[in-house]
């Protein structure tokens, strides 16, 4: 498929999804622009609670749609989760201000301010510009920029989650208090669905690399998708290099990776219409860099080899950070970052390092779409790996929560508690809960938390500051581990967070973001990890070259003002950081 019939193949309705860092903001970003090239009218919108449309169209979005200077035709927003939930609460709280006593006011808006609140007033933006005509009939397409896999599946399930818990609830409540607040919705909800699953009406388009994990990751999401009734799907293959010669060992490797791992693609992705674009040696920042993508024309190639790349240095090795984690003695450390930075591999090479000095570590991941198990191998002594399942921590969670129960409540009661536990909302609980019981094993030993992309691990933190203050305000029956979670956290001689990113603009800045955040919520970096970098790796190639002079700027800027500790680690033909003895691939013994 070339990207002409790419545009005239696309319904009114598109979906962006992949593992992190594939480039589906790139992607969506350009096809939108392409659209409205074609005279078409584009509401451009971002589920991802770290949304970086801001950067790349080079304008400060909200959650009301504004249009894209220099882009005629061109709209966006974000979707952004607080500010949605407060207007929720305040809908839901406002007709009742005048009304009740201010102690009742207060206890209504501390019962929605949980993890539920959150997610349900997030979904209902998300179901009007999926189905409400009146918010989306100026425009002919709606392109929804989503966030990394996991948390995107969550969303694009909860239609029909939320559709099945309303006709089959049987008591009038949920835990958002009364169901009357969600049948008003019921209708959006159902036409969602159908929209969803409606082929001349909506497509998704499945973002990958040329390589196994991500390749892997989109086959998982497609049969996902075909399980809801998702099928009008497609790949866009994004980055494809070819080397400009046979002189760059890396270039060579970059070509033969992505052409041996394209050869293996799974049969169901090798049977949908495919798109390739190429690696480009421009960033996808700007609206004249986006409109280049689908101009089938040679893109210029600008380097500098005197552009100060005598200046970088390495930094720390990622060994002198575990030296002084091992030193603080057990506790916790969580990886952070942007999806497809090399947080999982980071963290999985820390664990086994711990590991291979001979202390008990539990390595486990809070990412929906993450396998720990294709990285490390099984039999390493002293390492435990896991999971955090949502679906098996909802059962677990309430069968828990049941158990607690029996004893006091009769039938009608159990009936009610059975009905709340059947609310998607239950699942968002439940790993919280499990994400807190796995940091207070750091008592013991080293746990390694290999994080879910920026936008999930704000809202499990805001969550836990949630929880917090509602601990701190209540005497209610609460577990330790819940309870004590927010103060491990702070406490930097127990939590060690490290920010993984790759020397480009939007990994660095979403970091930084991320590091703000984490500061108003008591939490301060250990250290930064910029990984796979080709500024301290020996190149010829003019494409990698001119993505080399591109990195220097921002490699500078972690260094000298957003980092405590700086790793700087080269570009891997195989993408991993680890140790061979220990069970993860070789990498120089000079990191450690």
């Amino acid at each position: 498929m070339n990207s002409q019939e790419y545009l005239l193949s696309l319904p009114r309705i598109l979906f962006f999804t992949g593992k992190g860092g594939v480039g589906k903001t790139s992607v969506a970003c350009a096809t939108s622009a392409a659209l409205t090239d074609h005279g078409k009218r584009v509401l451009l919108v971002s589920t991802d609670p770290a949304s970086n449309l801001d950067e790349v169209l080079g304008l400060r979005l909200s959650s009301t749609p504004q249009s894209v200077p220099g882009i005629q035709g061109l709209s966006a927003l974000n979707i952004d989760p607080a500010a949605a939930a407060a207007a929720y609460r305040e809908q839901v709280v406002g007709p009742y201000r005048d009304i009740l006593p201010k102690a009742s006011i207060t206890s209504m808006e501390e019962q929605l301010s949980g993890a539920c609140t959150v997610e349900i007033a997030a979904f209902n933006e998300f179901t009007k510009l999926l189905a409400d005509q009146e918010a989306t009939g100026a425009f002919d397409h709606v392109v929804f920029d989503t966030a990394p896999t996991g948390h995107t599946l969550r969303l694009l399930k909860l239609p029909a989650a939320w559709t099945s818990f309303i006709e089959t609830n049987t008591t009038g409540v949920s835990c958002l208090g009364p169901l009357k607040g969600l049948q008003q919705q019921r209708g959006l909800y159902e036409v969602s669905l159908h929209n969803l699953t409606n082929a001349d009406h909506t497509k998704v388009v499945l973002v990958s690399r040329p390589e196994r994990s991500t390749l892997l990751e989109a086959q998982r999401t497609s049969a996902e998708l075909r399980e809801l009734g998702v099928l009008n799907q497609m790949l866009v293959l994004n980055g494809v290099f070819t080397a400009a010669g046979k002189r760059d060992p890396i270039a060579e490797h970059l070509e033969e990776r992505g052409r041996l791992a394209v050869s293996q693609i799974p049969a169901e992705l090798a049977s949908l219409p495919r798109l390739t674009i190429p690696l480009l040696p421009y960033a996808l920042i700007g609206i004249q860099n986006l409109r280049r993508m689908f101009i089938n024309e040679a893109a210029p190639i600008d380097y500098d080899d005197n552009h100060g790349i005598e200046a970088i240095k390495p930094g720390e090795s990622l060994g002198s950070l575990v030296d002084q984690i091992e030193k603080a003695g057990p506790g916790v450390v969580m990886t952070m970052g942007k999806g497809g930075v090399g947080k999982t591999t980071i963290a999985a090479a820390i664990a086994v390092q711990l590991a291979h000095r001979g202390h008990p570590v539990h390595l486990t991941t809070t990412d929906p779409a993450a396998h720990l198990s294709g990285i490390v191998a099984s039999d390493i002594p002293n390492l435990l790996v896991s999971r955090i399942d949502p679906a098996a921590e909802t059962l677990k969670y309430s069968a828990d929560i049941r158990a607690q129960s029996a004893s006091f409540l009769d039938a009608e009661g159990q009936a009610l508690l059975d009905e709340d536990l059947r609310s998607p909302c239950t699942e968002e609980i439940a790993v919280f809960r499990a994400f807190a019981d796995v940091v207070a094993e750091g008592k013991d030993r080293f746990i390694v938390i290999d994080t879910a992309p920026t936008g999930h691990t704000i809202l499990l933190l805001d969550a836990a500051q949630a929880y917090h203050h509602e601990v701190s305000r209540s005497t209610k029956q609460t577990p330790e581990a819940v309870r004590e979670l927010l103060p491990r956290l702070r406490d930097p001689r127990f939590t060690h967070v490290i920010l993984v990113a790759l020397p480009e603009a939007t990994p660095i800045h979403e970091a930084e973001k991320l590091q703000e955040d984490l500061e108003r919520a008591g939490i301060t970096p250990f250290a930064w990890v910029v990984n796979q970098s080709l500024s301290v790796s020996p190149i010829c190639d003019p494409i990698l070259k001119a993505r080399r002079d591109r990195e220097l700027p921002y490699i500078a800027e972690v260094r000298t003002r957003l980092s405590r500790r700086f790793v700087l680690l080269p570009w891997r033909p195989d993408g991993a950081v680890g140790s061979k003895q220990s069970g993860v691939k070789d990498v120089p013994s000079n990191y450690w």
